[in-house]
């Protein structure tokens, strides 16, 4: 300020040339100047604050990651010390168990050898009393042979003869009363056995089984069908090859055939002569024509979903047609294709149970009857000719075996070949599966429980579970606990021996105390 103002002094002594309103111009900047001056100052004491911030906020990060730095080793070297004292007193637990066990053993290894020091005593005692034995044992041989004249071994050879000679005599005289036995009843007990045979052929299962029977809805229909001097038949007849029964029985026909496609074929071609009303010998062979490839189609398209279904892939079209047809076939009054659906289901379950593969014996369990619906007449079990049908058509050797030995037929040579071997058993033995006509059902329940109560010390029988268990309950006065297993044998070698029957019976004989008293 002063030095404006001498300044300005200054160039007024110099000249006029300066005016006033020059110098208070000069007086604004200088106030401006002053101004700046401020404002720098004010601005610098701003930045210097910042600084002071950010250099104490840097101090206070770096304090918190060095004390963060040092609590993380310190809990390390806890960690460590912590580590350190547990194994520490491990090793000191440890160090006192081999003590313990180190006692032990020296106490054992004492009570050892006082054992063996008294077995070596008891020892050294048998062998004096063995010596003594054997002493005494040559004394009496010696007396004997002095009393009998003869040696030992002479009395021995002696006494052998004179056993062969007479078991040799027993013998011979028994073999000989026994074969004139035989011989005397050979030829009743032979056409016994057959009369036995012949009695238990399920004959109604066999009429069930190869008869079916068509409704119709009046009995003028019956004459249409015979035709004039019964040409009708004899065409339906020739084009099916069953035979057809029109007898009196009022609004049915019966078609009778071994084959049971041919008669579905019948039995559906009848129903579409019936349902058109033309009925003569050209169109009845056009009919039965037309229906035998309608079925054969529904035969291969079964086939091929049952295959699907199951899961089963790659078969022949052949394998496929074998495989629909099979429900049109029964085994025992059980529906064969069903029968294959289950023994395949089974088959694949029990051999994932024991680490096989389950496609392969699902694929064994399905085609293992294949050999039941031949199209031709086989002189060869059905399980041979099934494992040459499937052979032919390039399944598995396990597959092929499996088919052929299910039967028993040939020697199994995979595990698959039992696994389908049992499945079969198991589905044709279930409880149902089978079908029985009522009446000889009942019968066979029946002969079941007398068989049982015929023998002695028998109070009650009851057969259960379709004659799959027989329950037995004895008198507990007149059999006593030893006789109830002996009494179970005796039925069930009885069972195998005088009854028919699938699976297995389980006889279950019961004996029970009872002491009933009264409080009055």
């Amino acid at each position: 300020m002063e030095y404006i103002i001498i300044t300005a002094v200054a160039l007024a002594g110099l000249g006029g040339g300066f005016t006033a309103g020059y110098f208070l111009k000069l007086k604004g900047l200088q106030k401006k100047a002053d101004q700046i001056l401020r404002d720098a100052e004010a601005e610098g004491e701003v930045i210097k604050k910042d600084k002071m911030l950010q250099a104490k906020d840097k101090f206070i990060e770096l304090k918190e990651k060095h004390e963060k730095f040092v609590a993380e080793r310190n809990k390390q070297i806890a960690a460590k010390e912590n580590g350190q004292s547990q194994r520490e007193a491990a090793l000191k637990q440890r160090k006192d168990e081999i003590s313990k066990n180190l006692k032990d053993f020296e106490i054992e290894k004492k009570a050892v050898d006082t054992a063996k020091a008294h077995i070596a005593a008891q020892t050294e005692m048998v062998e004096k009393r063995q010596a003594e034995l054997e002493k005494l044992h040559k004394q009496e041989i010696e007396v004997l042979e002095r009393i009998s004249g003869f040696s030992a071994d002479e009395a021995k050879e002696q006494l052998k003869k004179t056993l062969i000679a007479e078991a040799r005599t027993a013998a011979i005289a028994e073999v000989n009363e026994i074969i004139e036995e035989t011989k005397i009843n050979a030829n009743k007990q032979a056409k016994n056995i057959i009369v036995k045979t012949i009695q238990r052929i399920g004959t109604e299962v066999a009429i069930e089984n190869a008869v079916t029977v068509f409704h119709i809805e009046n009995d003028e229909i019956k004459g249409r069908i015979i035709g004039r001097e019964g040409r009708n038949i004899r065409a339906l007849e020739a084009a099916t090859g069953i035979e057809i029964i029109v007898d009196d029985t009022p609004e049915s026909i019966v078609l009778s055939s071994f084959d049971p496609m041919r008669r579905e074929i019948a039995r559906l071609a009848l129903h579409q002569l019936v349902t058109d009303g033309r009925i003569h010998p050209a169109r009845i062979e056009e009919v039965v024509e037309k229906t035998k490839n309608q079925v054969e189609e529904e035969v291969l398209e079964l086939g091929k979903k049952t295959s699907i279904d199951l899961g089963i892939h790659g078969l022949s079209t052949e394998l496929m047609r074998l495989v629909g047809k099979m429900k049109y076939r029964s085994s025992y009054g059980q529906n064969l294709l069903q029968h294959s659906r289950e023994t395949a289901k089974l088959c694949a379950v029990m051999a994932a149970e024991v680490g096989l593969n389950p496609a392969v014996a699902k694929r064994a369990g399905l085609l293992h009857d294949i050999g039941k619906v031949s199209d031709e007449d086989i002189d060869v079990p059905h399980a041979i000719y099934g494992m040459k049908l499937a052979e032919k058509f390039k399944e598995k050797p396990e597959v092929v075996n499996a088919i052929g030995s299910h039967h028993d037929e040939i020697e199994m040579t995979s595990l698959y070949a039992p696994i389908v071997q049992v499945c079969d058993a198991i589905s044709g033995a279930r409880p149902g599966a089978r079908r029985e006509v009522a009446e000889s059902y009942i019968k066979r329940i029946k002969a079941l429980e007398e068989l049982a109560r015929s023998e002695e010390g028998v109070v009650k029988t009851y057969a259960i579970q379709a004659g799959r268990e027989l329950r037995v309950i004895v008198g507990s006065d007149r059999v006593s606990d030893q006789d109830i297993e002996r009494i179970s044998l005796n039925i069930a070698k009885r069972i195998e021996e005088e009854m028919t029957y699938p699976g297995q019976i389980k006889i279950t004989v019961i004996r029970e105390n009872r002491a009933v008293s009264y409080a009055k």
